[in-house]
């Protein structure tokens, strides 16, 4: 099972990617229409984001595969995306009355009207699954080689051109299977929307507990991008911005609980807290608390008490299923394009059902939250921020930030150092990492440079609960490590690292990296290489010679992990 999260954790980061398109489409999209500005080609603008998602999930899920995010895995996703669309149009099967009764070239147009609208039913799986073709493709073939007349079409440049291939295979699949597909998800929507309430309650439920894992990011996109279909648009959170008056069903019951629930928490925190040490805390829970109102964004209150108390994380995750269920009782549908914070129920309000019985609703969530947290916090005696062993609280209630620039470096080293580093990714709010040994990760360090919690959903890999700062640390964490700035502290780190220096490889490592080596510097546990040409790696031959791993930093940037046993064996 942990093998199973680990090897899905990429996915779940490299979905938010598109997702994160959704806020400037729900924004463009609600200000040019009529009831707003009335301006068309602003609300002509937005659509076009929503009409396209399929194409943006290729782009984003092939990015966030891609071992090193280069613009060739994108290529790919894209070109594997347009062939599957397009050549499985002409293996579609037309129902006989499409076109029934027309003139020729209106039954044309009325059958290619049909196909693309079949298409455009299920673009956002294909779009998921040309994204995973084309980031995986990279990993894999990026450093074919061809025959010397063929070599202009090796390397990178190979990679969307086997994409395509395979895009032409999913075109069949597509095509002649399209009766099948398009079964199975009328057959979903229909059970969906058949389960009514014990549907919804089960969705509120494994939203909050998937979170755990980093996988509700799945789940989601099944109940917002595919189940239903009105007029051609397809999911939850489509179909809201489409005019469906009956979507928004499994967006509504998330608003009581962001907006009022575990702010209330966070109160009830505070209101725990020792009087002497709320000074202490209170900044960060209200920080907490109104990015949450505003945003919808949750992660980090969530990650103050999950593992502290699951009881009380059980019970959070069975009341969002409830509010699912209360708010669909009363006939609200709400919609939101990023989360269920204020600024999207305000931008959406006048597309929304009754969405004034927010306010009462979310005034008795209010109260719940904070007497259950304010009960359970004293009944268990719980540790929540503030209630900490005195000396033990400065990380959780102040964080001890990092000089200006020295942040990603500091994080590398909290996190084992760069050689520990196997993959550095992250999602909306949580760093997501490969690491190569669990017991180097310092998770004491990570809450003092303001960390809200690290998981550890299997053998290798780590998320670290960082905010909606997430993206901007992994790219801080990767150009230190770049640069060198990432070892850890003297007592950390592995025996004979030492200093920086330039260093000259031995001649079978140098065969084994093309030849093609312009510096080579060692750095710790790894050694940092600036290469002519890194499609000429032959990965094999260097872990044969006692490399642990290749991680391609930047264009022609390439750092060889070291073994315990360091780097004298492949030096010259």
């Amino acid at each position: 099972m942990k093998r199973l999260i680990e090897t899905l954790q990429p996915l779940g980061r490299a979905l938010m990617l598109p997702i994160a398109v959704l806020p400037v489409a729900g924004l463009l999209l609600r200000l040019g229409q009529p009831d707003l500005l009335d301006i068309g080609f602003v609300s002509a603008a937005g659509d076009a984001l929503f009409s396209h998602l399929g194409l943006l999930f290729a782009i984003g899920v092939a990015t966030g595969y891609a071992r090193d995010g280069n613009g060739a895995a994108c290529l790919a996703g894209i070109v594997c995306y347009l062939v599957t669309t397009e050549a499985a149009k002409p293996l579609l099967t037309v129902p006989g009355d499409i076109g029934a009764g027309m003139d020729q070239a209106s039954a044309a147009l009325a059958v290619a009207a049909w196909k693309a609208g079949a298409v455009a039913k299920i673009d956002v799986p294909i779009g998921i699954v040309s994204g995973l073709i084309g980031g995986n493709f990279y990993n894999r073939f990026s450093a074919t080689k061809l025959p010397d007349y063929l070599a202009f079409f090796g390397g990178r440049r190979f990679v969307p051109i086997v994409s395509g291939v395979a895009g032409l295979v999913l075109a069949a699949i597509v095509g002649l299977g399209f009766g099948a597909i398009s079964a199975g998800v009328d057959g979903l929507s229909h059970g969906i929307a058949e389960s009514g309430e014990f549907g919804l309650f089960a969705f509120g439920v494994l939203n909050r507990l998937l979170l755990v894992t980093g996988l509700h990011h799945v789940l989601n996109n099944v109940f917002w991008f595919v189940q239903g279909d009105y007029m051609g648009a397809t999911g939850d959170l489509r179909r809201f911005f489409a005019g469906d008056p009956s979507a928004g069903a499994f967006m509504a019951g998330f608003f009581p609980v962001m907006m009022f629930g575990l702010p209330a928490a966070c109160l009830a925190m505070y209101h725990a807290a020792p009087r002497h040490r709320r000074a202490a805390v209170g900044g960060m829970l209200f920080s907490l608390a109104l990015t949450s109102l505003l945003t919808g964004v949750t992660e980090p209150i969530e990650y103050s008490f999950m593992f502290l108390a699951p009881v009380l994380y059980a019970i959070h995750a069975v009341l969002t299923g409830v509010s699912m269920v209360i708010m669909n009782l009363l006939g609200v549908k709400l919609g939101f394009g990023f989360s269920a914070g204020l600024f999207d129920y305000l931008l959406n309000y006048g597309k929304a059902t009754r969405p004034l019985m927010l306010l009462p609703v979310g005034a008795v969530y209010f109260l719940l939250y904070y007497g259950i947290f304010s009960f359970v916090i004293r009944k268990m005696n719980l540790p929540t921020p503030g209630r900490e062993p005195e000396g033990e609280g400065a990380a959780a209630g102040k964080a001890a930030p990092a000089p200006a620039g020295e942040r990603g470096a500091a994080f590398a080293r909290a996190l084992g150092g760069g050689a520990n580093l196997r993959e550095v990714g992250a999602c909306t709010t949580r760093l997501r990492l490969i690491v190569e040994d669990q017991d180097k990760v310092d998770g004491d360090a990570l809450k003092a440079l303001g960390a809200h919690g690290v998981l550890r959903p299997s053998a290798n890999a780590v998320q670290v609960v960082v905010g909606p700062i997430a993206d901007v640390v992994a790219m801080e964490i990767r150009d230190a490590i770049d640069a060198g700035g990432d070892m850890p502290a003297p007592a950390q780190a592995e025996a004979g690292a030492g200093d920086d220096c330039t260093v000259t490889l031995g001649t079978a490592v140098v065969q084994a990296l093309g030849g093609t080596v312009r510096s080579a510097e060692l750095r710790g546990g790894r050694i940092r290489l600036v290469l002519a040409d890194d499609t000429q790696i032959d990965e094999d031959a260097l872990q044969s010679l006692g490399i642990r791993g290749v991680a391609r930093v930047g264009d022609d940037v390439v750092h060889l992990l070291l073994r315990k046993d360091g780097a004298a064996a492949l030096l010259a």
